[in-house]
Parts: structure tokens; C-alpha cells; sequence
């Protein structure tokens, strides 16, 4: 049994010490900023299955993300009871969230993947895979300097988690109008929404 098989068995079934330790790091982790950059993966069995290596300009942060709905802007005066309701919907993962917010702290570098790590009752937290664009090592790695030259691929849901958010990884019967994407297919086959209306209103003025 390789050490990655029994990292990942370890993972499923932890021990009693295991998770002592757990709830520990749970402790330090909430104290942290919501950002941090750490040295080595917490779980190396995910990090390298998804992409990870241990080169110059690689970097890892973690990124802890607020579980619960989300809100939208609350509306004053709502002529109809039902239009007062602040739930929202978002077709997005907390992981892909969680590479956004990755990305944004640092521009200089893609993201490659990211992995779950931990959660309790108020958050979550994901290891998020960056690479820095700049360095010789990472432009003289074929894989890495093409991840690399897909400028904001996170932002537009060309990771392993914004491409599950889409639907992308599923394939054949059921799939049919999800690509090239949900928009494009709905424009295509004219069935628009009060979003599309409101965007051609003003493309026309």
C-alpha cells in the first residue's frame, strides 16, 4: 500500500488522536486571518492529486470562507410580500469562492486547484494551489507555464471546482444544454430572461 493510499484511508478514518488533534487546529485556525499562506499542504495526498508541486514558485494559501445562505441587497419598500425575501442563489461552490478570494490577494500568480481541508459550525477551509507566472521555474515547466497563461482562469470557472459549479464535468444524456455554457445556450435557443431583456434595452439605447 503506497503512503498517499494510506494518508487518504487515514483521512476517512480517523483515529481518536487524530481527532483531538483536529479540533486543536481548529482552534489556532479561527484565530488566523482569513488568508494565510502556509509551507506545506495540511493533507499531501490531495495536494499532489490535484496538481501540487514542491517547486520555487509554488505557494500555498489557506482560505477560510463564512458557511451559510447568502443575502442579497435588501429591498425598502417591496411592492409584494414575496419580493421582501433576501435569500440568494448563487450558482457558485464555497471552494470556487475560495479560489477567487486566493486570486485576489495575489495577482501575480494562477490558480492551479484547491483541495477541502476542514469546517466547523460558521466556516470553511480550503488549500488553494497558486503558481507565480514570473518565475523561471514555473515558465520553464511546460504543464505549469500553460496553466499559467490562462490569465484569470478562476475567474472564469476553468478550475477543477468553477467547472463542477458548471456542470461541466458531466457529459452525455442530461447534459446537452450546458455547453459551451448556460448562457449561450439559452441565447442561442432565444429564451431570455429579464436580465437578457434589461441588457439588450440598453445595448439598443
Amino acid at each position: 500500500m503506497s503512503i498517499y493510499l494510506q494518508l487518504s484511508n487515514a483521512w476517512k478514518e480517523p483515529e481518536k488522536e487524530h481527532k483531538i488533534l483536529w479540533r486543536q487546529r481548529l482552534i489556532e485556525w479561527r484565530s488566523e486571518p482569513s488568508s494565510i499562506r502556509i509551507e506545506r499542504p495540511t493533507r499531501l495526498d490531495r495536494a499532489r492529486a490535484v496538481g501540487y508541486k514542491p517547486k520555487p514558485g509554488i505557494i500555498l494559501i489557506r482560505q477560510r470562507v463564512e458557511r451559510g445562505g447568502r443575502l442579497r441587497k435588501k429591498i425598502r419598500h417591496p411592492r409584494r410580500s414575496k419580493h421582501s425575501g433576501r435569500r440568494l442563489d448563487v450558482d457558485k461552490s464555497y471552494q470556487w469562492i475560495a479560489e477567487e478570494r486566493a486570486q485576489k490577494r495575489h495577482v501575480n500568480c494562477e490558480v492551479i486547484n484547491s483541495y477541502y481541508v476542514a469546517e466547523d459550525g460558521n466556516h470553511y477551509w480550503f488549500e488553494v494551489i497558486l503558481a507565480d507566472r514570473t518565475h523561471p521555474v514555473i515558465t520553464n515547466d511546460r504543464i505549469l507555464s500553460g496553466i499559467c497563461s490562462q490569465h484569470g482562469r478562476v475567474y472564469r470557472g476553468l478550475t477543477s471546482s468553477g467547472k463542477r459549479s458548471r456542470g461541466l464535468l458531466h457529459k452525455g444524456k442530461g447534459a446537452e444544454k450546458l455547453r459551451p455554457s448556460k448562457t449561450a445556450n439559452r441565447k442561442r435557443r432565444k429564451i431570455w430572461t429579464n436580465r437578457d431583456a434589461n441588457s439588450r434595452a440598453a445595448d439598443n439605447t
